[in-house]
């Protein structure tokens, strides 16, 4: 393998676009190609080839990353899964999300207050919330105290909120047997993430 170009990027300047045998080969941080030796017209050996591919590979996975966040935010674990479902090499995916942690685009603490704010004042029930964020990867204790401070910060009482959703539900079942309209708002509490007492109560008073 021959290097036949090595050329600035231009649409990164601190990048340098790398030819190997006349292809296209990555688009990479000129920093890290400084450290390798490389001359244009010069044989490429096994160990330099290795570490090109390595930091394409970083790259590649880092742009990936990128374009997920811009859709929409990720938890540090669910980003991670995402990106080794495509196939990208775990070392690169490591890297490339150090790469964005340490410029401040991945943040679990963020990612799970936001979240839990933005779901909570669509009427999710704690429990719910804790168990989205549980799934994305956030731990445990973050995603506690990320839905405490989420309900106290939109004003959201739970009691409250369970109250306003029964209600609504129960109107959208009248007519339906006692037994059938009880069982199936008490299902519909449950997967909005609220706690059995809560909705025990609610239920039972609406039922009366």
């Amino acid at each position: 393998m021959i290097l036949t170009g090595l050329a600035p990027d231009p649409r990164r300047p601190d990048y340098r676009l790398v030819e190997v045998d006349r292809g296209r080969f990555a688009s990479l941080p000129a920093d890290a190609l400084a450290l390798l030796d490389l001359v244009v017209g010069r044989e490429i050996g096994p160990l330099v080839f290795e570490r090109l591919q390595e930091l394409a590979d970083l790259e590649a996975a880092h742009r990936a990353a990128l374009r997920a966040l811009a859709r929409r935010a990720h938890a540090r674990f669910d980003l991670r899964r995402r990106l080794l479902q495509k196939q990208h090499p775990p070392a690169a995916v490591d890297g490339a999300l150090e790469r964005l942690s340490a410029a401040g685009l991945l943040d679990d603490a963020r990612f799970a207050a936001d979240y839990a704010a933005a779901k909570a004042r669509r009427g999710r029930g704690p429990a719910r919330l804790i168990g989205d964020l549980l799934v994305q990867g956030v731990d445990r204790r973050m995603a506690e105290e990320a839905v405490r401070a989420a309900l106290a910060v939109e004003g959201v009482d739970p009691a409250e909120a369970v109250r306003v959703l029964a209600e609504k539900r129960a109107r959208q079942l009248a007519g339906l047997p006692p037994t059938v309209k009880k069982r199936r708002l008490t299902a519909f509490l449950i997967r909005r993430g609220f706690s059995g007492g809560a909705i025990r109560e609610v239920v039972e008073s609406l039922n009366s």
